[in-house]
This record gives C-alpha cells, structure tokens and sequence, in this order.
C-alpha cells in the first residue's frame, strides 16, 4: 500500500472514531497512532492534515490534535427551503435551464477497491506517464518567469505546438483549462440561451450538461457506424435553424465511430450552406491503438466553419488540465472574450510542465505504451465479451478510444443492470445519460483504460455476465 492509499485508510478509521471525543478533546499522540496503524510519522501527519481540512480536528503544533467543535448541528439547523423557490425562477419566454451533473458524476463515482472500474476514462496508474509529469513539474517550477502572468491567450510556444497539430500557426490558438473548459466556452460563445444546438445522438453527457445548463435547446442527429448521417443532419439544421453543431468525428464517445472520409467534406459543406459553426471535440487524438488516424476535421475547413477543441488530458492525467480552443475569423474573439471572462488565463505553470513535457523525448515513447496497453485492454475485452456474452460484441470494434458501446437486448432495465454490476463488483456506465432525447433502445458502455490489464477485463466481464440475468431478458 502507498502512502497516499495509507494515510486514507488511517484517516478513515480517525473519522470513524471521532464521536468517542468530546469536543475539544484531545487525541491520541502522533507516535501512539504511527504505533497503532503501523505506518510511519509522515502517513499519520497526511492523515491529520486531512481531517484537519474537513474540519474535523484542530491541529496545535506542540500540543496535539484536538477534535474540532460541533457547528454542524447549528449549520443544518438553517431553513433554506426558500432556496427552492428563487432557483427555481425561470425566463417565461426561455427553455428551461437545467443544472444537472449526475450523467456525469456517475463516471466519477468512488468506489471500493475490489469494484472493477468499467465506468472511468481515464488512464491506469500504470498507463499514466506519472514520472515524466513529475519531471516536467520540476522542472517547469525552475524556469525564468515560471510564476509570473501568462498571456492570456496563453504561452506561444504551447499555442505553437497545439496548432502544428491542426496545422494552423499560434494566433488561432487558444490555450483552455481542458476540453471540457474549452467545450463549455465555445457553446457559450456561438450559441445565445434559448439557441438550438445540434449534438450527435448519443453524445458525450458533459456536453448535454453544460448545454442545459445553458439555457440551449439540444437537437439530436443519429449516428450510425460512420458517424453523424449528413441527410439527417441536412434536416435538422433545417428544421432548427441552428447555427452550431458539435460532434466528435474520432472515436466518438460512447459509440467509438470514425467519421468516414466520404462524410467529412461533406457535413462542412452541409454547415457552411447552414452558416453554421461546427465545434470538433477532439478529445481522442492521442488515443489510437497504432493504426493510421483521419486528419482532424478543421485541416479541411475552408471557410472557418470549425472551431477544433483538443486536450492533453487524456492521454496524461485528469489533473493535467490543459488544452486549447483552435478558431478563425471573428469567432475566435468571441472565443477569447468568453474564455478570458470565466478563467482570465490557465495558470502559468501549468503551462510550461506540459510543454516540458511534450517536448521531452518520452513522449513519443509514452504515446507509443498507450497505444500499446489500450489496445491490449481492448483485445482483451472483446475476448472476454466473445467468450462471456457474445450477443454484445459490438461491430465494428473501434480501432481507438478507450470504450466499447453495447447494445442490451430489448426491455434491459438499464438502472437495475448497473446495481446488480456493482453488486457483483463491477462499475458500469447505463446508456440513457447518453441520449440527448429518448434512447431508441437499452445501451451499456464499458471502458477499459482505467483497468489495471486484461486480467482484471476478464475478471470484470465475467462479473457483468453473472449480472445480466438478473436485468436482461434473453441473455
């Protein structure tokens, strides 16, 4: 067990315990608990600094660690039920504004350490290039000017580096706090509240999140193995008058499709005759299994139709917040203005750790490892899925990414199949957050970056196996 994982488990067992002191009472030494836990003066100090922080206890350096008075009593007391009323207050004349993160947060729900994660997407520990992070913090924290104000469209040689990429030079750049900072930006920046919104069906449930949270009205276009259908699309910006559609044409999340080269010039064309913008999460760039990838969508765009979104979060760490917003034309001071009035700037360094680091020649070899481990995690899950549940294997399987979508036999309880996994020791993600209207039929995505190798895939889907009969007829 690391330290980290120690000085949780030591503070969880603190907090169990604090109702046995009064407040204001003092606790057990530092070298009582280091004797009692059996971990070392460091791990028992991150524990109490920890409950410190909560509020729990009061730390007295050369006196000891006191449980903190009892406030939560008269804190809760507090009748906040006029809250309801003044947030509930809507423009009569508007779509209703919807705040609701729970689509998302049940990708980021903790669970206990023998759940299998199939619902994260984020990189292993083992897949994350830790080492070559804390390389890079180090030494972006010595560099000259490393803690004075960045430019607020940010440094110009990470625009640099984020615009070779799309193939433009630094002034269409604009360096976000991640993609979703850069998603929630460029929504707000083309779109008014009240504005319909094309939004491939299913989607990314962040971007339905922040799009109700806007006051915007979303519009579905199905996809289908080949991305977003450019006749459905035609339609509905037709039938909206929409002038934005947001899509991630590669390794689209959660169906995995790659918007196929007949289709690309075609949906710019069919936003440009819309006079429409065209906001390309690319959010999957870095995530390929070692097969050649389509160029992103804004290297066709000849009228400044798209506005590319990209992030190095991904493939790094999702502490890594750092990546960018790629424009033309008056749009991008739209860009700017929004993105400088939310944030002012990402911090400085930030910034230059990432350009530490995807400027150290580790990185190509780290690129290279996850395409390696991705690919082996997906090989194995298909496998186990050929083998376990062959009804579900999905085809085609994506080449990249870090999911797979699965289609559930008609009249599949979709809530009731993602507590009977987690029972069975397995976190999934239900289909229906997905859509941004009613789902056509049951899905289920399961991802497999976050697992530790195809062992524990293996292990993972036989658990699922053992939980579908309980939810899904005819398997």
């Amino acid at each position: 067990m690391n330290d980290d994982s120690s000085a949780t488990a030591v503070a969880e067992s603190l907090r169990a315990e604090l109702n046995r002191f009064s407040p204001g009472e003092k606790l057990p030494s530092s070298r009582t608990l280091v004797q009692r836990f059996r971990v070392s003066p460091v791990t028992v100090s991150r524990a109490l600094s920890t409950l410190a922080a909560e509020g729990l206890v009061i730390l007295r350096p050369g006196a000891g660690t006191y449980r903190a008075p009892n406030h939560a009593a008269r804190i809760d007391s507090i009748d906040t039920s006029w809250q309801q009323v003044a947030l509930a207050t809507q423009d009569p004349d508007g779509p209703p504004r919807v705040v609701d993160a729970s689509g998302v947060l049940a990708n980021f729900a903790t669970h206990a350490q023998d759940v299998i994660p199939f619902n994260e997407g984020y990189l292993h520990p083992t897949l994350a290039p830790e080492r070559e992070l804390g390389t890079a913090l180090a030494r972006a924290a010595r560099r000259a000017g490393a803690w004075e104000r960045p430019p607020v469209d940010g440094l110009t040689a990470l625009r640099t580096w984020f615009g070779r990429g799309a193939g433009v030079g630094p002034a269409q750049v604009l360096v976000t706090a991640g993609g979703q900072a850069a998603l929630t930006a460029s929504l707000r920046a083309l779109a008014p509240p009240g504005a319909p919104v094309l939004v491939e069906s299913p989607t990314y449930p962040g971007v339905l999140a922040v799009a109700r949270a806007a006051g915007l009205r979303l519009v579905p276009v199905p996809i289908d193995a080949d991305g977003v259908r450019p006749d459905l699309l035609a339609d509905a910006f037709s039938a909206s008058g929409a002038r934005v559609f947001l899509c991630q044409p590669l390794f689209q999340n959660p169906t995995g499709a790659v918007l196929a080269d007949a289709r690309r010039r075609v949906v710019l064309d069919i936003a440009h005759a819309a006079g429409a913008f065209v906001i390309e999460d690319d959010f999957a760039r870095h995530l390929g299994h070692g097969d050649p990838l389509p160029p992103p969508l804004i290297s066709e765009d000849r009228h400044g139709t798209v506005v590319h979104i990209t992030s190095l979060t991904k493939p790094t760490s999702p502490n890594l917040r750092v990546g960018a917003m790629i424009a033309r034309g008056p749009a991008l001071e739209r860009l700017r203005a929004v993105h400088f009035v939310d944030n002012f700037f990402v911090p400085r360094p930030l910034q230059e750790a990432a350009l530490e680091l995807v400027g150290a020649p580790a990185w190509p070899r780290h690129l290279r490892a996850v395409a390696s481990g991705l690919r082996e995690r997906r090989v194995a899950m298909v496998a186990a899925l050929e083998r376990e549940l062959p009804g579900l294997v999905p085809k085609p399987v994506p080449f990249g990414g870090y999911h797979l979508w699965l289609r559930l036999p008609d009249g599949t309880d979709e809530t009731a199949l993602t507590h009977a996994a987690l029972r069975a020791g397995v976190a999934i993600s239900p289909g229906r957050p997905y859509f941004p209207a009613e789902a056509p039929a049951p899905h289920l995505r399961i991802a497999f970056a976050a697992t530790a190798g195809p062992e524990e895939i293996v292990e993972g889907v036989e658990r699922l196996s053992r939980a579908l009969p309980e939810t899904a007829p005819g398997l």
